[in-house]
């Protein structure tokens, strides 16, 4: 993995030069130059910035990592309270699309006639469009669902409003936006028609391919995906339910052997993301949040403890160091678990970190796989889609708990003691199944509102410990530094659009109901 990482470096390092609105191919157009680019080069690139933009210590971390109340920042917290910075905001949305322009370029090299036969050396042609197009559908997925309309491009769909990462062939440096319904109803056809192509059995990438390995599983990846996307709006786009129905005819995820996720080196030069920033860059910014910790320890919800606490988080006796060599011992003592309180002011976390978790080794490890999309959230998907299903629901916990490496006999203990399946039970253990895949989990809290365990503005929490003042505070409300009374429920554009792409962004904010974090996308309907 080490050669295909420093070769995603020198690409990545041009790109960074590139921005979104540059077509990468332009870089390789030196008519006296020979092109040098390969497809598994630009799929490695293209999967590791993926991860990196939605799952580091700012976009992630600063952004719906502790508004889905998985963590809680221990310094400043500000963008916990929901005032998030422009640039970090700016930088994702820069970074997702020159990931897509990256699965774009693999497109365009493997069907242009003067490179296809080269790229043929490097897999089967129609698998590696094919995978291209299944991580383009997930790239704009994660635009979409933050911003509502973006500029958007499609393989397969030459629609008008389609003008995305066009720059190169059409020199269009303001595109329009489309809408949510095209966008959503396209990424369907688009998963479909990707999986539809796959040729079993052959090679998709000869190097470089760090997260499927296999046509099988790629092509359950591409129905899961589906799955997932046909869930989430089927209240606003009829054939969404076509689509659940026939995604999983053609076979969703049926283990765990079947989560798709990258796997970072074991090294500190391209380590996973939480680790670089705790043990790289030696920041200490992240705890796990109490409310959190409070579900697991059974304080809150209907669950009693949950096994994988240990698993989530590190006891409070463990230090930095003990964490980074994973030589601290995990405890059944719930004495040892408190979580950072999320929403307090930047005044109180002197007195409120001391005590509180950190992420456990298990999440704070040089090659820590950053899931796109596992096992266990499809066996929830599956119960939804049959009217909150028991045995589905007891396949996702147990999924869940299997991957994370929880002891057999405590898993098979918790299954059984779990209350009946029911909207409130399997969406609170997706939840919790959803760790450290915040983006997806903030997706569904806006769609459902659950978990219901979140605090939410204007509510009042205990602190850990007790303020020096006179009376001592013992307890907080949360209060936004926007006047909100809910999580957002979309990102706002990136201010340079205003100016860069006015025409297009006004009709844009217009079009959604304003450009505000408050501004709801067409499946909210919760």
């Amino acid at each position: 993995m080490k050669k295909i990482f420093l070769t995603v470096f020198a690409l990545a390092s041009t790109l960074a030069f590139v921005g979104c609105s540059e077509d990468f191919d332009t870089i390789n157009t030196n008519p006296t130059a020979p092109i040098n680019v390969n497809t598994p080069g630009l799929f490695n690139n293209a999967n590791k910035q993926l991860t990196d933009a939605t799952r580091g210590d700012f976009s992630s971390g600063r952004m719906t990592l502790p508004w889905v109340q998985y963590s809680a920042q221990r310094n400043y917290t500000s963008e916990d309270r929901f005032q998030f910075r422009q640039e970090t905001n700016t930088a994702l949305y820069t970074d997702l699309y020159t990931t897509a322009q990256n699965y774009k370029t693999i497109i365009e090299l493997c069907t242009n006639p003067a490179t296809a036969a080269t790229m043929a050396n490097y897999g089967d042609i129609d698998n590696q469009i094919a995978a291209a197009r299944i991580m383009l559908s997930l790239t704009f997925l994660h635009l979409v669902d933050a911003y509502g309309d973006i500029p958007y491009y499609s393989y397969g769909n030459s629609d008008p409003d389609f003008q995305a990462l066009q720059l190169q062939s059409s020199g269009n440096l303001t595109p329009k936006f489309a809408s949510q319904t095209k966008i959503y109803t396209d990424l369907l056809k688009e998963l479909k028609e990707a999986s539809e192509m796959i040729n079993d059995g052959e090679l998709i990438f000869t190097e470089g391919d760090h997260i499927f390995g296999s046509t099988e599983k790629m092509k359950r990846f591409a129905n899961s995906l589906r799955l997932r996307i046909a869930n989430r709006v089927k209240g606003v786009i009829p054939t969404a339910t076509d689509h659940i129905t026939d995604a999983i005819a053609s076979g969703v995820m049926l283990s765990n052997d079947d989560t798709v996720g990258l796997a970072y080196q074991n090294d500190d030069v391209f380590p996973s993301p939480m680790y670089k920033s705790f043990f790289v860059d030696n920041r200490t910014d992240f705890a796990v949040a109490n409310t959190f910790i409070d579900l697991l320890t059974g304080e809150l919800g209907v669950f009693g403890v949950d096994p994988r606490l240990q698993k989530y988080a590190a006891p409070n006796t463990a230090s930095k160091a003990t964490i980074q060599n994973q030589s601290y011992a995990e405890t059944d003592d719930l004495t040892k678990y408190k979580g950072m309180p999320y929403g307090i002011p930047d005044g109180l976390t002197p007195s409120q970190r001391t005590g509180a978790c950190l992420f456990s080794y298990n999440v704070l490890k040089r090659n820590y796989t950053e899931v796109l999309m596992e096992y266990a959230e499809v066996e929830f998907l599956l119960s939804e889609v049959n009217g909150w299903d028991d045995a589905h629901y007891k396949n996702g916990v147990t999924a869940s708990m299997e991957r994370w490496n929880v002891d057999p006999a405590k898993i098979t203990a918790f299954v059984a003691a779990l209350p009946a399946a029911s909207q409130a039970n399997v969406l609170n253990q997706k939840y919790v199944a959803l760790y450290m895949q915040p983006y997806e989990a903030w997706s569904e809290y806006r769609r459902t509102g659950f978990p219901n365990t979140i605090l939410l503005p204007g509510e009042t929490y205990e602190l850990n410990n007790p303020t020096t003042d006179t009376p001592p505070q013992t307890t907080y409300v949360f209060t936004p530094i926007p006047t909100v009374t809910e999580m957002p429920t979309r990102f706002t554009y990136p201010n340079t659009l205003s100016t860069l792409n006015g025409a297009n962004y006004q009709a844009a904010s217009q079009a959604i109901g304003g450009d505000l974090i408050t501004t709801k996308l067409i499946w909210d309907l919760n």
